[in-house]
Formats: structure tokens, C-alpha cells, sequence
């Protein structure tokens, strides 16, 4: 039985045994000895008096103890979500020390990368701009560890950025089979993996070039996507006009989507990480984050400081406040005041946001293992079944429990909070 067939029989067992995936936990050293020990003077898998970051790594490293089972994977699969879920967990290594932290980073490196630098479950031909994400990964793997399958592998993902379709400005479609398309999602998923690999391996005239194309990416969702009077930005844009969900005048989507707003605005804070001090694109990336912010905080629940699902039909029914969209904004609001991109007085937002997570969003169980709830699986738009971008569409796709496009971001906000 070789490994990888021997963790999914094992996850399975503990799938119908326990919920929680406790058996995979043992067996696959999910949970480090540190861990056990604690359990056994408090009783719990995860004790109370960790950081909220902490808490939830653990909650999610029981649940998935092989990070690609994050997102609910049956099989090793290439997935974007992970890399948020793997971000935090590089950064509270990077913060506690704690070796399991970088175990379950690496475990995912040596499984989704062949010796060869082939990637598991990647097809560059499909131009999938999902793929990107996850190269994150990579260069923090192939920075700790100078493997060189993981350097191939990041030069086969810098290659799709090369080979990706573009609308008539260059801006990159979603994927190959979504023909002149940009959709807000693709921000996050691109550039914070672009403006990284070019920080990390490129220089000269090159970076240049790379860091202006970067820009365009963003200048182009600004020019297409924003809504003049809301300053919200829609879901995304069709230059052919050719889609059934695509405005015939504008080529727009008809609706502000939660989560794809909170994809970009973390596709902005992200990339201001790697760009340039000089370059004159970073003036103009703080300029879109603060008109962004303030189009967000104007439709944030007065009560709960949460977002919903569609964020300006806040009392339409069938909507609900959502968990990944709030925790990407709590994320990109506390980073933006923490990095000076926008004034201290926006903390007052992002931890009204933070604490409505925790008292309307959190549940902790008997073991300590703590829950994000009512989190938006998936929604995008065309494709088949075909999905029409409608409030309708919007408001009954499925939700769910501790999805990584939620405890990730939850994660990296609690991780700004707790500087």
C-alpha cells in the first residue's frame, strides 16, 4: 500500500469514527508531541489559552492533517486554498517555533511535487489562473529547502503567466475556457504569486516589466469592474459582452459578491508586500485600497460588523452574513492600518469586523477544536451547469463549515491583530 493510498483509507476511518479526523491526526503526525502533551493535562486537542491564529491552525491541521485535504480533498489536488491555510501556518512557525507548523507545510510540498518538479493534478494547458496561487508555496519551500524539483515547478507556473490568454489591454483572463474574461477572484489568485516569484528570481529590466504588468492587472479592475456610484466592485467583467450573465452595455456581472471583493482587496495588501518602495504603480495601489476600504466599511453591518453574502441587499431575503468575505476584509483592513497604507483610525472597522467573526462566526467543541461557520463553498459564474451571476445564484449556493477561503484569512487577520 504506498503512502498517500494509506492516508486516504486512514482519513476515511476517521471520518465515520470521530468527525474530527483524531485518527488520521495520530497516525499521520498531524498533531506534534508538544500537542499530546498538552492534551493530556487540559483534557483538550486544543487548549483555550493559545492565540485565536493558533487555535485555528490546530482545529485545522486535526481536521485536514494532510494539507491537501484542506477544501475538503479526497486526493492530492493543486488548490489555491491551501496557500492561505500554509501561509498562516509559515507564519506562526515563523513566530512559535513549533517544527509541526513547518511539517505540515513541507509534508504538502514532498506530496504535490514529483521529483521532476511535476505538479500534481496541474494541467498548464488549461490557463487556469487558480493554479498560481499555491506557488506561494513553493518559493517559501524552495527558499527553506533549495530543493530543485520545487524551483522547476515554479518555473513551469511562472510559464503559464507567459502563455496566459489577455483581453485587448492585457489583462489576464480567468481561464482558457472563460474567453475574455476577467473576474475579481483572478487578482488574488495571479498577481501576490507573480509580484512574489519576480521579487524572489527576477531583476533588471525584466522585474521592471514584470512589476508595470502586475499594475495593469489592478489598473484594469479599476477601469472595468468599479461601480462609480458605490465604489464596490462587481464579480467580474466580459469584454465580448458575449456571456449570458454579462451586461450588454458594460460586459459586467450584475452583483457585488462578497468573497470576490474580499479576493482583491487581499490581492492588493499582498502584493504591496513584494512591490517596489520606487515604483510609481504603489502610490497608485494604496490609492485603490483606501477608495476600496471605504466603499466596504459603508456596507458593514451596523450590528454585527459582519458582511453578507451580497453586500448591498443587506436586508433582501435569503441573504446571510458570510464568513470568508468578512474575514478577508477584518485581513485586509487590519494589514493596511498595521502597514500604514491606510489611517489608524480604520482599526476601529476591521476589529468590529474581527470580533462579530468571533461571536457570531466561532464555535469551539468539547475538545477545543474551533469551527468557522456559515462560509460560501463556492460561486463563480458561466461553465456548466451554467451560473448566471443572479441574487438568486448567489444566495443558495452551498454553505458550509471551516472552509479554508475562511480559517486561512481568519487566520492571517488574527495573526495582525496579535502583533
Amino acid at each position: 500500500m504506498n503512502f498517500i493510498n494509506h492516508k486516504i483509507k486512514i482519513y476515511a476511518l476517521a471520518v465515520m469514527g470521530s468527525g474530527i479526523f483524531l485518527a488520521c491526526a495520530q497516525t499521520g503526525n498531524a498533531v506534534s508531541s508538544k500537542i499530546t502533551a498538552e492534551q493530556s493535562k487540559s483534557g483538550k486537542i486544543i487548549p483555550a489559552h493559545l492565540k485565536w491564529s493558533e487555535r485555528m491552525l490546530r482545529s485545522e491541521i486535526s481536521r485536514f492533517p494532510e494539507a491537501w485535504m484542506l477544501d475538503y480533498n479526497k486526493n492530492p489536488k493543486w488548490s489555491y486554498p491551501t496557500a492561505i491555510v500554509l501561509e498562516g501556518a509559515e507564519r506562526l512557525y515563523k513566530k512559535t517555533g513549533n517544527k509541526e507548523y513547518y511539517n505540515y507545510i513541507t509534508r504538502f510540498g514532498d506530496t504535490m511535487v514529483k521529483e521532476d518538479g511535476t505538479i500534481v493534478s496541474y494541467d498548464l494547458s488549461k490557463y487556469n489562473i487558480d493554479m498560481l496561487n499555491c506557488g506561494n508555496v513553493l518559493i517559501y519551500l524552495y527558499q527553506q529547502e533549495k530543493k530543485e524539483k520545487y524551483l522547476r515547478a515554479l518555473q513551469t507556473l511562472r510559464s503559464q503567466i507567459d502563455g496566459q490568454p489577455r483581453t485587448s489591454e492585457g489583462g489576464f483572463w480567468h481561464k482558457k475556457i472563460y474567453p475574455d474574461q476577467m473576474w475579481l477572484d483572478g487578482l488574488y489568485m495571479g498577481e501576490p504569486f507573480y509580484a512574489n516569484y519576480t521579487h524572489e528570481f527576477s531583476k533588471g529590466a525584466d522585474a521592471e516589466k514584470a512589476y508595470d504588468d502586475i499594475i495593469n492587472q489592478f489598473d484594469l479592475i479599476q477601469k472595468h469592474l468599479s461601480d462609480q456610484k458605490t465604489g464596490l466592485l462587481y464579480h467580474a467583467w466580459d469584454e465580448s459582452r458575449e456571456q449570458a450573465w454579462a451586461s450588454k452595455k458594460t460586459g459586467l456581472s450584475p452583483h457585488f459578491w462578497s468573497r470576490a471583493m474580499g479576493w482583491y482587496g487581499m490581492a492588493m495588501v499582498d502584493v504591496l508586500d513584494y512591490l517596489p518602495q520606487n515604483h510609481p504603480g504603489r502610490k497608485k495601489l494604496i490609492s485603490y485600497l483606501k477608495s476600496y476600504t471605504d466603499a466596504v466599511i459603508k456596507v458593514q453591518d451596523k450590528e454585527t460588523g459582519l458582511w453578507y453574502q451580497v453586500l448591498d441587499k443587506g436586508g433582501e431575503k435569503g441573504n446571510y452574513l458570510e464568513a470568508t468575505g468578512s474575514s478577508m476584509f477584518v485581513y485586509t483592513i487590519i494589514k493596511s492600518v498595521n502597514k500604514g497604507y491606510l489611517p489608524k483610525s480604520y482599526k476601529t472597522y476591521a476589529k468590529k469586523g474581527y470580533d462579530g467573526i468571533i461571536d457570531n462566526l466561532i464555535t469551539v467543541d468539547e475538545n477545543g477544536l474551533v469551527s468557522l461557520n456559515k462560509c460560501c463553498a463556492v460561486a463563480g459564474l458561466g461553465g456548466t451547469p451554467y451560473r448566471s451571476g443572479s441574487y438568486e445564484y448567489y444566495i443558495s449556493e452551498e454553505v458550509r463549515s471551516n472552509d479554508p477561503k475562511g480559517t486561512g484569512p481568519f487566520i492571517l487577520a488574527s495573526l495582525e491583530f496579535e502583533q
